[in-house]
């Protein structure tokens, strides 16, 4: 029953992926208002200076964070190819090699965060008042930096096979916690930014050890043995195909901390206005995140059995459900972003900056679907470095210009500033609509 259930191979494409899909949405709401909630409390019971601080601190550690999620992704494609092809036992060496290096990674990326905290956040030209909350934010979050990783190794492993459920359940457990520390820890204790680190850190902590039980009372539909827990050949593999994600990740990250800059460059209420539209934005970018996630896996598996066709269907079916959502949640971004800014912040010209920002970059709810349904595809496909290159493109030679040009004009507008997300959006479907054009007529698709 359970092979079958997570056999994207035969059956509906619109029933499997949706199934596959909604757990992955399930799994990233959490993950939003896992975020959401640092912001919302301190917003409520801290500082604006704090709300800056974790808007700063957060976009730091996410830096490290989505790097991780890319390479992972490599672990996903893989196992879900040896999955396609009734190869096990090669999944179980994909885990054990896994295991071992990101152990390693984690020991590496705890140094440099807390050596360079205060550094990272000078080059985000943090304000002022909220330097030394961002420093702080980030050596607690890099101390912790171990379970950040677990989670998300632990994720793509269980993506890879099939099975979209169990990283909602971990991600649930996680969101719990937060929510408990951070009501704890700041509104209870009064730590602000302190606090909601913490809070970021032991919820983390407290689901993977949880997940870790949970995996050990499960039957895993692959095999791993002692011996498969070392640095081997399938560890190139998985780094191969996520190391062109990753790096992308790791620019794009890198734009979104430019992007940070420019803005705390027009003063605090700016600066926290972004930080609480950025909030919101990662509640936008549900459904595409959701779709690239399960595309990938869904594409993989298809890959793997030779059924490209099927394949090739399954993202249209993706983009095509992803622009009906998207359609409504543009609507109610663009027209009623103040609201959504208010769940956040007591102050009025926080509320008016957010609301600004997500003016201009509402239409992103509608052209990410597309663009995130190609990504997956080709993820599927592990061609990770034209995704790579694609992504680059559209950051460098669109997003980052026009957000700089449009952050040193006089009176600032964010909404222009915004605005520069779904034009970068655009740019990029139109480089990936060509190149499918071009690997179509190449296989005789078309």
């Amino acid at each position: 029953m359970t092979e079958n259930k997570n056999d994207f191979t035969q059956g509906s494409i619109v029933s499997k992926l949706l199934k596959f899909m909604i757990p992955i949405f399930g799994a990233l709401v959490l993950q939003a208002m896992y975020g959401a909630v640092d912001i919302l409390v301190v917003g409520r019971f801290g500082t604006t200076a704090g709300i800056s601080g974790v808007s700063t601190g957060s976009n730091i550690v996410n830096l490290v964070t989505f790097t991780i999620t890319g390479l992972t992704m490599g672990v996903t494609v893989v196992m879900g190819q040896y999955m396609g092809e009734k190869k096990p036992e090669k999944a179980g060496r994909v885990v054990g090699g896994a295991i071992c290096l990101f152990v390693v990674l984690s020991f590496i990326l705890a140094v440099v965060m807390l050596a360079f905290a205060r550094p990272f956040a000078v080059l985000m030209q943090a304000p002022e008042e909220a330097l030394d909350l961002t420093v702080l934010y980030v050596r607690i979050c890099g101390g912790g930096i171990f379970f950040i990783i677990a989670y998300n190794v632990i994720s793509s492993i269980f993506r890879g096979i099939g099975d979209s459920n169990m990283p909602l359940v971990f991600v649930g457990i996680a969101c719990v916690v937060n929510i408990i520390g951070d009501l704890l820890f700041v509104a209870g204790f009064g730590w602000n930014v302190a606090g909601a680190a913490l809070a970021t850190v032991m919820a983390q902590a407290v689901s993977v050890v949880l997940s870790l039980v949970i995996i050990r009372k499960r039957e895993l539909p692959f095999t791993l043995k002692r011996e498969d827990i070392r640095f081997h050949t399938e560890i190139k593999k998985f780094v191969q195909v996520g190391t062109p994600i990753a790096f992308q990740e790791i620019l794009t990250q890198l734009s979104f901390l430019a992007l940070c800059a420019f803005i705390n460059r027009l003063g605090l209420d700016a600066s926290s206005g972004y930080g609480v539209a950025n909030k919101i934005v990662s509640f936008v970018m549900l459904v595409p995140g959701s779709l690239m996630q399960s595309m990938a896996s869904f594409v993989a598996q298809n890959v793997g059995a030779g059924q490209e066709k099927r394949a090739r269907k399954a993202m249209v079916t993706g983009m095509l459900i992803g622009c009906c959502v998207g359609v409504f949640i543009m609507t109610f971004a663009f027209f009623r972003g103040d609201l959504l800014a208010a769940i956040f912040s007591n102050d009025t010209a926080v509320i008016a900056r957010a609301a600004q920002y997500l003016k201009g970059f509402a239409p992103e709810a509608v052209v990410t679907a597309i663009l995130f349904s190609f990504i997956g595809y080709y993820n599927g496909h592990s061609k990770t470095l034209f995704v790579m290159l694609q992504g680059l493109a559209q950051t460098f030679m669109v997003r980052l210009p026009m957000s700089y040009f449009m952050s040193i004009q006089p009176d600032a507008s964010l909404t222009m500033i915004g605005l520069a997300a779904p034009c970068a959006t655009v740019f990029g479907i139109v480089i990936n609509l060509l190149y499918f054009v071009k690997v179509s007529r190449e296989q005789r698709i078309v």
